[in-house]
């Protein structure tokens, strides 16, 4: 019924005559234009939180208790990216090169970090710092793809 009454009334139901339609448009489009990589955003997501739950995964918290905190507060850190390359994309994939630095930071880590640590935790820190890494690129590069397409001169 409310239909009807809109329609007596002249009120149209879309937005098609709204003054800023044209801005929200460009809007949405210029959000979602970096969004073909939003399937990155769960593995960058799972990869953290398996970096903050890797040492009681692997059993190494005692015998590298300096790596468990490590491990931990890197893996948040990560996860936390992940949830602002989800929440905030237009903002956060700028900080791709951030995970970039946390993914080689990870990996030598190990031993800087830990006190000689054995084969199955390097395996671990290098597996887990090079998807971060990998992922790390991926997410910058499709962050560059699309400022290119959103700016007008392509620079």
């Amino acid at each position: 019924m409310s239909n009807v009454s809109d329609a007596r009334s002249g009120i149209r139901g879309d937005m098609a005559g709204h003054p800023d339609a044209s801005e929200m448009s460009a809007r949405y489009d210029r959000v979602m234009g970096g969004r073909d990589v939003a399937l990155v955003d769960a593995p960058v997501f799972l990869v953290g939180l398996y970096c903050a739950v890797s040492p009681w995964v692997l059993h190494f918290t005692t015998s590298q208790p300096a790596l468990v905190t490590h491990n931990l507060v890197m893996g948040i850190a990560i996860a936390v990216l992940a949830l602002g390359f989800t929440m905030m994309p237009e903002r956060m994939y700028g900080l791709s090169w951030a995970m970039c630095a946390i993914g080689a930071w990870v990996i030598v880590s190990t031993w800087v970090v830990g006190s000689s640590p054995d084969a199955g935790v390097i395996v671990n820190n290098i597996i887990v710092g090079g998807l971060t890494v990998l992922l790390g690129l991926v997410c910058a590069g499709a962050a560059m793809r699309s400022r290119t397409k959103s700016s007008p001169s392509g620079v």
